[in-house]
């Protein structure tokens, strides 16, 4: 029997109707149209869907919608502000550091909750955070760049 539940996403209260084990990467993409967060494996493991959940990140298809009632939900989509892409958007970008993309916004969004814990993030950090985001394309090493080079801009005052 559907429950009401209510959070915040990007910025914006939500309230949905659903099953209370319904995956939230289920409601964000089905019911708020929002389709950057990706479906990968469906048990937690490749990071395609990873959010940002109260300032952590998270595997949304894994992660029953009944969990995340009254809290603040981050996708790929709010990053950008006022038309300006976010600095981790901007270099991945800038220096082609994907293939397919298919990987992209999760490992974004595992990213930015590493430079939001800590703005200091080195590479051995980089790596460390993105021990469980797989990219089935081999391009790690542009990757893990790309993110160096956006922390080292975010580090300076940089968008």
């Amino acid at each position: 029997m559907p429950e009401t539940f209510s959070f915040t996403v990007n910025g914006e209260e939500q309230h949905v109707s659903v099953e209370r084990d319904t995956a939230l990467l289920t409601v964000l993409r089905n019911d708020l149209n929002l389709k950057g967060a990706r479906f990968g494996c469906g048990d937690g493991v490749c990071g395609a869907c990873m959010v940002i959940v109260d300032g952590r990140a998270i595997f949304a298809c894994d992660t029953p919608v009944w969990s995340i009632d009254g809290k603040q939900v981050e996708t790929i989509e709010g990053l950008a502000k006022d038309g300006e892409l976010h600095p981790l958007q901007s270099v991945f970008l800038e220096e082609q550091a994907g293939q397919c993309g298919y990987c992209l916004s999760g490992i974004i969004m595992r990213a930015k909750a590493l430079f939001d814990e800590n703005p200091k993030a080195d590479r051995k950090d980089i790596v460390t955070a993105l021990e469980r985001n797989l990219c089935r394309c081999g391009t790690h090493g542009r990757i893990i760049k790309a993110i160096e080079t956006a922390g080292a801009t975010m580090a300076q005052g940089g968008k």
